[in-house]
């Protein structure tokens, strides 16, 4: 009762509890969404709990055991490997950071030869041969030429300005390839970068010692290993290198240190060597096929197989185009105009020549010098074409087809300096037997004019006569030796002028006999035959051997007036970039043999043996030739040595293994050689008559009051003459 005044509370609960009541009886009534939310957010709390524990519940047994093993393995794994990965970093980390502590600066890396290199200069200061390692100089990412320097990138690492030394993804790419074409994954493409090949070319830093016990080839070949571990050590190398250096440095090295082929380290040199200019001056087509060397130095080397060279040089036009370096119009410009060798790469002349030249120097200065040698040489580069030309034409229409015989030519001035050299019918040679300076033959009748020079100096006259006839000498220890005439006629008494130019062997024995062999052998030996003269009266015939250079500059000592010379190539040596010479040469003229007065008789006599001799093919028309013809026993020889004012040239043409030749003689194909070779010699050169003595024309006097009035006769003369005479007949 004492409530009954207040009404607000009873009201409230009673709408309160009325409000509670409809709700549960009639939950989906509309007009009341408070009531509707209410249920709807009770239920998602026992939804969440039914996301979470329900599966833990209806888990398999067996599969939740293998799913606590293979989780407590995989932590297991983890573990070890962050653990190993960190050990591994910080092993690569300290092997970079040592190998960074021994780099040198990057210009100490540029030159990577471990020996010096020969550079042969013609009579015309034009290089024409190589011998070493070439290093053209010091040449940069920033001065080499655009298309070189974007060639190279193509071809060999197209990435090269992103990565760090090491290109994962070009790894992983060589893998495939190599396993694709059924090799280990480790043979064949390598993926390497410029920075890892540049680590090989360095190999790692350890420098080539000639104390190891290792030849140079075998420290390269060391160094180029494609192992695991050398792998994974050049890997680090390059790292170090790459923090160590820019990126241009690091090109730098590798375009200095890159050997291309015939003996060129580096793009300078290989520019210079295959296209006569700087690396910093070639263009697309020449930088394609320099890139391309990289690859296969000797098989892709131009001066190899120029063909080939070009075809590997388009692959790298292509690339350059593909990767923007060239528009379709420059690559195709490139095709079109394919890189041609510089006259001298093309060439390859003198290769016998710079062989002689090479081992005829001083060794420390040319074949073992640690210097880069600049050698000013005799060289002709023309003449040496002409003689090449001239070696080839007769061969291609006088020789039977299939033929191995072989020829060589030996051309000098009359000082003896060598203008060109042939050792063999296969000129574009380097190291090859060179039988021009190497081989030993016998030399025939072309030792004859010795005998006549001998004569001559012993007053003798080019009119003055000599019998051939029938001759039978007794050789200690051999017998009797007839010596017989090529035609087998004896043709009585002669002039010594005609038994020079008609080869006759009995009146040149006579001659010999008369002038005293120790005479004759002193005469040639002066000269500069210097091989092992026979002793007994076969001297004379020229039964013992001698090279065709010495032989050819025996007869250069004719031409200059009866002095020796000493064939020599070299003019002049230097160190590349000294103007000081450190030894010169102006002639090879030696002491006199016979007297001038001597030598223009013989020269006459032998001009004679041209216009109405043996020697009649080596003819040049309207210009003086002198020479002599040679064949020895059998036609295992043949030989045709003469000259005209300006030059000497000697020609010979034999088997390797003496197989006599075939219709073959030193008037034959041997005169026809050095005519042709001469012909081509002397293209614009004046007509210049040869410092000859014409002897005045006398009667011919009777033998024994010639051998009466002569006081420089021996008595040994006179009484060979005599038993001539009585074997004769006369």
């Amino acid at each position: 009762m004492s409530n009954s005044g207040k009404k607000k509370p009873p009201l409230v609960a009673e709408k309160r509890y009325d409000a509670s009541k409809p709700a549960a009886k009639k939950p989906s009534k509309p007009s009341k969404p408070k009531t509707a939310a209410k249920p709807a957010a009770r239920k998602k709390a026992p939804a969440k709990k039914r996301a979470t524990t329900p599966p833990k519940k209806k888990r398999n047994p067996v599969i939740a055991f293998f799913a606590g093993i293979f989780g407590w393995i995989w932590r297991l794994i983890w573990g070890i490997t962050w653990r190993f990965t960190t050990v591994i970093i910080m092993i690569i980390g300290l092997a970079v950071l040592y190998f960074y502590s021994t780099l040198p600066e990057a210009t100490a890396l540029v030159d990577g030869r471990t020996r010096g290199s020969v550079t042969l200069l013609d009579r015309n200061n034009q290089v024409f041969a190589w011998r070493g390692d070439q290093f053209g100089g010091i040449i940069t990412a920033d001065t080499v030429s655009p298309e070189l320097k974007n060639a190279v990138i193509a071809t060999e690492d197209k990435r090269f300005y992103r990565h760090f030394g090491v290109s994962p993804r070009g790894i992983a790419g060589a893998i495939r390839i190599n396993l694709s074409e059924g090799r280990g994954p480790l043979s064949g493409h390598g993926g390497s970068t410029i920075t890892q090949q540049t680590a090989k070319l360095l190999c790692f830093g350890t420098e080539f010692d000639p104390n190891s016990g290792m030849t140079e080839a075998e420290y390269e070949a060391g160094c180029r290993r494609g192992s695991l571990t050398r792998k994974a050590k050049e890997a680090v190398y390059a790292m170090a290198m790459e923090a160590k250096y820019s990126k241009d440095e690091i090109l730098t090295i590798y375009l200095n240190r890159a050997y291309l082929g015939a003996g060129a380290r580096g793009f300078e040199a290989a520019a210079q060597r295959y296209f006569g200019k700087s690396a910093n001056e070639v263009n697309a087509a020449e930088a394609a096929m320099l890139a391309g060397l990289l690859t296969a130095p000797s098989r892709f080397a131009p001066t190899n197989n120029l063909q080939r060279s070009q075809n590997r040089a388009n692959v790298i036009v292509g690339l350059m185009e593909d990767q923007g370096y060239l528009d379709a119009t420059e690559a195709q410009y490139a095709r079109a105009n394919p890189a041609q060798l510089s006259q001298a790469a093309e060439a390859r002349a003198g290769g016998y020549f710079a062989d002689w030249v090479m081992d005829s120097g001083p060794s420390f200065l040319t074949r073992d010098t640690t210097e880069d040698v600049i050698i000013r040489t005799t060289f002709d580069q023309r003449i040496q074409t002409a003689a090449e030309t001239a070696l080839k034409h007769v061969f291609d229409t006088k020789v039977s087809e299939g033929s191995k015989a072989q020829a060589a030519i030996v051309i000098m001035s009359a000082d003896g300096a060598v203008r060109a050299m042939v050792g063999g019918r296969k000129t574009k040679v380097s190291g090859a037997f060179n039988r021009a300076t190497q081989a030993l033959r016998q030399t025939g009748s072309s030792f004859k004019p010795f005998v006549y020079a001998a004569a001559l100096d012993l007053g003798w006259s080019p009119n003055d006569l000599i019998l051939d006839g029938p001759l039978t000498m007794n050789i200690p220890g051999s017998g009797a030796w007839s010596p017989k005439n090529y035609s087998r006629k004896f043709f009585g008494e002669v002039t010594l002028t005609e038994s020079l130019a008609k080869s006759l062997n009995t009146s040149t024995v006579r001659l010999s006999e008369a002038a005293g062999r120790e005479n004759v052998r002193t005469v040639a030996n002066d000269f500069g035959v210097e091989g092992d003269l026979a002793l007994g009266p076969a001297l004379a015939l020229g039964v013992s051997e001698s090279t065709l250079i010495d032989l050819t500059g025996a007869y250069a000592g004719i031409l200059n007036g009866g002095s020796s010379v000493d064939p020599f190539g070299i003019m002049e040596l230097r160190l590349q970039g000294d103007n000081t010479p450190i030894s010169g040469q102006d002639g090879g003229i030696g002491e006199r043999v016979i007297s001038q007065n001597a030598a223009g008789h013989l020269i006459y006599m032998m001009n004679q043996v041209i216009l109405q001799g043996t020697g009649g093919r080596a003819n040049l028309g309207e210009r003086p030739v002198a020479g002599k013809t040679g064949t020895t026993q059998a036609a295992r020889d043949a030989w045709f040595v003469g000259f005209t004012a300006d030059y000497v040239a000697g020609v010979w043409m034999g088997y390797d293994d003496n197989t006599p030749l075939t219709g073959v003689t030193g008037g034959g194909l041997p005169a026809e050689i050095w005519r042709e070779t001469m012909v081509r010699t002397h293209e614009g050169l004046p007509i210049t008559q040869l410092p000859m003595i014409v002897p005045q024309a006398k009667p011919k006097p009777a033998p024994v009051a010639q051998n009466q009035g002569r006081k420089t006769k021996s008595t040994e003369n006179v009484i060979l003459e005599l038993l001539g005479g009585i074997l004769g007949g006369n």
